[in-house]
């Protein structure tokens, strides 16, 4: 009875609390990916690492994947060099395949998103010893964003290359279109230059992430009418444009006062697809009338209720308020 009167140790403690969890709120007959992230959290909170274990096998068993905030648990305040020793112990007891390759793809982005591009490395690494889970490029994804983007270190990026070459990884589309946004988004046009010949020497196709890379840095580069050829090597070879190269070019042309230009473009690409008549017609309103360009805005507008495309409440009551009169108010 003595013993049973000591302080219960830490593990105790944690595997009690979680089961409490648990019984707290019975496992449902049909959970969910934020259901499994919920105890997942749970776990890795209170140091469980055993029941984080279970939760990681299990939630594969029953078809879901490992989302970006499974790892949410882990934070700032409480990241140690030992919480990722044991994070690496515990992925690598888990179910061989996907249940490993899931969870490692999930940690290296928590990880990344604090900004810890090193320690996703490491793990990344130990992992990959004795091939206990082999990564794939999709692994080094969010560590190769987070140099060329929060950290600006193309050449700590390039060295994760050579590291990806040294394990046998080649660099994908997506990979590639990384270090492409980066120089683009720099105005690098000759630096996205040589991306792209390494493209084309590795035999990878581009994607419309690609192209949108390519009209972001014509565009930075003050360089829209090399953005416009780009477009159009798009429409002539059928590639889908993603909406954020539209609002890329809409939104240089306002910068440059091309109002007009500006309509013309997305009058080009209106009345083949109902969302994207309303996401571009609805976007160049409300730049124009914020801008206060009110003839165009309302032009805009005008066309808008022709076609049938919905407005939103600020635009239909500027419409309303403006319908004949040259004068109009800024949409706040």
């Amino acid at each position: 009875m003595s013993f049973l009167r000591k302080s219960p140790n830490k593990t105790l403690t944690t595997l009690r609390r979680f089961a409490t969890t648990l019984a707290a709120k019975p496992f449902p007959d049909d959970p969910t990916a934020a259901y499994y992230d919920q105890l997942a959290f749970a776990a890795g909170d209170s140091g469980d690492f055993h029941a984080l274990r279970d939760v990681l096998n299990k939630r594969i068993q029953d078809g879901f994947l490992n989302t970006k905030i499974t790892f949410n648990f882990l934070k700032d305040t409480n990241f140690s060099p030992s919480v990722i020793d044991n994070l690496v112990q515990t992925l690598s007891h888990l179910n061989q395949g996907a249940t490993r390759r899931s969870a490692l793809d999930s940690l290296v982005t928590r990880l990344c998103k604090l900004r810890r591009a090193d320690e996703a490395l490491r793990v990344i690494d130990s992992l990959a010893r004795d091939n206990v889970c082999a990564p794939a490029a999709c692994t080094f994804y969010p560590v190769l964003k987070c140099l060329t983007r929060e950290e600006k270190s193309l050449d700590h990026a390039r060295r994760v290359v050579d590291h990806m070459a040294r394990l046998g990884i080649a660099l994908d589309v997506t990979a590639h279109n990384i270090f492409l946004m980066a120089h683009c988004y720099a105005g690098e046009l000759d630096a996205a230059a040589g991306v792209l010949k390494r493209m084309e020497e590795d035999g990878v196709g581009a994607d419309p992430r690609t192209f949108d890379a390519l009209v972001l840095g014509a565009c930075r580069a003050g360089k829209v009418e090399g953005a416009m050829v780009v477009v159009r090597r798009m429409v002539d070879d059928g590639v889908p444009m993603l909406y954020s190269t539209h609002m890329c070019i809409i939104g240089t042309l306002l910068k440059m006062k091309c109002y007009e230009l500006a309509m013309k473009y997305v009058r080009v690409f209106v009345g083949k697809d109902k969302l994207l008549d309303s996401e571009l017609l609805g976007c160049l309103a409300c730049k124009l009338v914020n801008l206060k360009r009110v003839k165009e805005g309302m032009s805009v507008l005008e066309e808008m209720k022709q076609k049938g495309v919905p407005m939103g409440h600020k635009l239909n009551k500027f419409y309303e308020m403006n319908a004949g009169n040259e004068n109009g108010a800024r949409v706040d």
